[in-house]
C-alpha cells in the first residue's frame, strides 16, 4: 500500500506563517488517514523557520525550480532571505518522501514550498503567478507527483494506477 506525502497544515497542524492551519475534511484524505498512509510533512518548518513567522514568496514568482537552480531566492515580507530555510525544508520532504516509498504527494496550493499550479508573484499584494513552490519542484524533479488539496480525486485516481 502507497505512502502519501501531505501537507501537515492541510492535517490540522498549526504550522503555517500565520500559526493557523487549513484543515481539510476532504473524504478521500480522511480514508488515507484512516488507512495509516498518510505521511504528514511541512517543509518551512523542518527548514527551521519557526510558527508564526513572516509570510515569503518567491521573488518575481519566479517558480520553484528557479530557486532550487540558485536564480531566485525566497523572501520574508520582512525583507530577510529565507531560501536556505526552504531549500533545507525541500531536502527533507524529498527525504521523508523517499523512507517511505512515496511516490504522490498532496500539498498546500499556493504556498512558495508547496504550491503546485500557482505561487505568489512575489509582490505580497495577494497576487498569484503560475508556477511550483520549492518542494513540489524538487519532488516532481524526482519523480513524485504532486496534487493540490483541490486535486484529491485525481491524486486518488492516480494512486490507483500505481497499485495495479
Amino acid at each position: 500500500m502507497q505512502s502519501i506525502l501531505v501537507s501537515a497544515c492541510l492535517l490540522g497542524r498549526k504550522v503555517r506563517y500565520d500559526g493557523r492551519a487549513k484543515t481539510s475534511s476532504d473524504a478521500v484524505l480522511a480514508g488515507w488517514r484512516r488507512e495509516g498512509r498518510v505521511v504528514p510533512f511541512c517543509p518551512e518548518v523542518s527548514g527551521g523557520l519557526p510558527v508564526p513567522r513572516p509570510a515569503a514568496e518567491i521573488e518575481g514568482g519566479a517558480g520553484g525550480a528557479s530557486v532550487l537552480a540558485g536564480k531566485a531566492r525566497v523572501l520574508a515580507s520582512d525583507g530577510s532571505d529565507v531560501t536556505d530555510a526552504f531549500l533545507s525544508g525541500a531536502r527533507a520532504a524529498l527525504a521523508a518522501a523517499r523512507a517511505h516509498g512515496v511516490r504522490v504527494a498532496v500539498l498546500k496550493e499556493g504556498s512558495p514550498s508547496c504550491g503546485a499550479l500557482s505561487v505568489y508573484d512575489g509582490t505580497f499584494t495577494g497576487r498569484r503567478a503560475p508556477g511550483q513552490g520549492v518542494t513540489t519542484a524538487l519532488l516532481e524533479s524526482h519523480g513524485i507527483r504532486v496534487f493540490t488539496e483541490d486535486q484529491l480525486p485525481e491524486a486518488a485516481s492516480y494512486l490507483r494506477t500505481l497499485e495495479t
